[in-house]
């Protein structure tokens, strides 16, 4: 099991950035992809950006050009920083890792960190 703590989150004006970081203990495998999911009130969960342990990265088209995903695997931290943001990226965000091994899906989540875009 794995075990994720998010931070960086807060209250921000538009055109403002914040860096979120996801903090992972427990045995994580050599292979695996991390990523950034938000969930607006009322709307379902979705991708913000995925990076693999090998360094490749996805982002949601509404996030490329402004957001960027990173990790340190020495420290075992995952980063997303969030610039431009607009009242539209304002939800909950949260970290998410991803593994397989010997035929077992490992899928874990952290608890959230809200991100407040004000106008």
């Amino acid at each position: 099991q794995v075990q994720l703590v998010e931070s960086g989150g807060g209250l921000v004006q538009a055109g403002g950035s914040l860096r979120l970081s996801c903090a992972a203990s427990g045995y994580i495998f050599a292979i695996n992809t991390m990523g950034w999911y938000r969930q607006a009130p009322g709307k379902q969960r979705e991708l913000v950006a995925v990076i693999t342990s090998g360094g490749s990265t996805n982002y949601a088209d509404s996030v490329k050009g402004r957001f960027t995903i990173s990790r340190d695997n020495a420290k075992n931290t995952l980063y997303l920083q969030m610039n431009s943001l607009r009242p539209e990226d304002t939800a909950g965000y949260y970290c998410n890792y991803g593994a397989l091994n010997s035929g077992r899906v490992y899928n874990c989540w952290g608890q959230g960190t809200q991100v407040t875009v004000s106008s």
